[in-house]
């Protein structure tokens, strides 16, 4: 009877641990499925998800830092045609995207529409010095006519020039460079960026991921003309160059405690057409380019009202050597230069990002405009580089970390301890219930 109640006893604890076992392997796809659950509807974009909060409002603090070149030799390449040699100054920070998203508006397809607001407050404290540095740069107005008046006219331009005393590069503040000032042979406002403070960018429509989360802010249409976007939710607008980029993994990495995915833009994001196909429509020139067979830069100027403008990455990482050698002074580093993203994988949410771009404006020879005579090649001048970056704070880590990867560990803690419970009692039990069973066969 002993025995008997000793079989029954094992018998029960293995089916017992079986079922123990069985629990935690059930949990774990129920589980998983309930955390993407929860997952997907916080990342949805309407009103009451945390996206949603994050999405209207700029959340971590947005910084755009600016280098700029500042030419060394202005005079030699004037009167002898030398090479010009630059030193980068900078950083000069800005606060950026402090403003919420305006005149947001749902749509029955599953998108919003709104206008992002322009804003950029300087931050002393980031920066190398103050927005009243000067700087040594390309005559923006000079370099951009260059492009714009055909060859036959530049007799009138040279008129231009002069009468307004003007010349190939000129001495200006880092705000008038970024903002914009009044150029002396155009008459109007001219910058960087401007104008800026004040203005708008948009309308901007995007997918809210309500119907499919793999889509939540795509960008579907842009200013009512169609975008198109396909990778990782990885894709960005940039209002620099008016191109969508995109990027491939690279590596895992930690982020205040938290693991997160690095992506990185594709290798052949700014190749040459000869390499990438996709960039034969920005190789409008084809003696700037060298046959378009330049990689590095892509020539914007169609975007740009027809404006000399190339970007690249900063220094002309990736670039072509002859770039380097037209300009000295460059130092690309993929440490300092490369443009990133750090994404949490279980949510998509951006954590870090670091975009990095350079914009440059070409000049050339000429044998009518007497600032141009001396100059022996085409160049493509680097004006400026910056880096718009955000990262989260320790404050919003810690409550990412309690509220969704804490759970998530807890439960993937009790969901391997039913199931390592489960088993060991089982295989126990079992293990029990055969020797019992032997001895029992033995002393018969």
């Amino acid at each position: 009877m002993v025995c008997c109640n000793r079989r029954c006893g094992l018998i029960a604890g293995a089916v017992i641990g079986a079922a123990v076992a069985i629990l935690g392997g059930i949990l774990i796809p129920v589980g998983n499925n309930v955390i993407q659950g929860t997952v997907e509807k916080e990342a949805v974009i309407e009103p009451g998800t945390t996206a949603y909060d994050n999405w209207v409002a700029a959340g971590a603090k947005v910084y755009r830092q600016f280098w700029f070149f500042d030419l060394k030799n202005p005079l030699e390449v004037l009167q002898y045609g030398a090479i010009p040699v630059v030193v980068e100054r900078g950083p000069y920070t800005y606060w950026t995207r402090y403003l919420p998203k305006e005149n947001i508006t749902f749509h029955p397809n599953h998108t919003a529409s709104f206008l992002l607001p322009f804003g950029a407050i300087f931050e002393p404290s980031m920066s190398v010095g103050s927005e009243e540095d000067k700087i040594t740069t390309l005559n923006l107005a000079v370099a951009g006519a260059y492009s714009l008046v055909p060859k036959l006219f530049h007799g009138m331009l040279e008129k231009l020039i002069t009468s307004s005393n003007s010349s190939l590069f000129q001495h200006r503040s880092v705000k008038e460079l970024l903002w914009g000032y009044t150029d002396p042979m155009l008459k109007t406002l001219v910058g960087l960026f401007a104008p800026y403070n004040g203005t708008y960018d948009g309308y901007y429509n995007v997918y809210t991921g309500k119907d499919d989360i793999s889509k939540v802010g795509r960008i579907d249409m842009w200013r009512g003309e169609r975008y198109l976007e396909s990778l990782l939710r990885f894709y960005r607008y940039s209002q620099v160059t008016k191109m969508s980029v995109s990027a491939s993994f690279e590596e895992s990495k930690d982020l205040k405690g938290i693991e997160v995915y690095r992506y990185a833009l594709q290798p052949n994001t700014l190749a040459s057409p000869t390499v990438n196909p996709d960039n034969q429509c920005y190789c409008r020139n084809i003696e700037v380019t060298k046959n378009c067979t330049l990689a590095g830069v892509l020539d914007i100027g169609s975007c740009q009202e027809g404006r000399p403008i190339y970007i690249s990455l900063p220094h002309f990482l990736h670039g072509s050597p002859y770039l380097r050698k037209a300009v000295l002074g460059l130092n690309p580093s993929e440490e300092h230069h490369a443009t990133f993203m750090d994404v949490e994988p279980t949510t998509g949410f951006t954590l870090r990002f670091a975009k990095r771009i350079q914009v440059n404006m070409m000049y050339g020879p000429s044998k009518v405009i007497t600032v141009l005579k001396k100059v022996k090649d085409y160049t493509i001048f680097p004006l400026a580089w910056l880096n718009e970056t955000a990262s989260v704070d320790d404050e919003t880590a810690d409550m990412f970390k309690k509220e969704l990867i804490s759970r998530i560990q807890m439960l993937d803690i009790i969901q391997k301890a039913l199931l390592g419970i489960g088993v060991a009692v089982f295989i126990l039990c079992l293990t029990s219930y055969c020797v019992v069973v032997r001895r029992n066969k033995t002393l018969v």
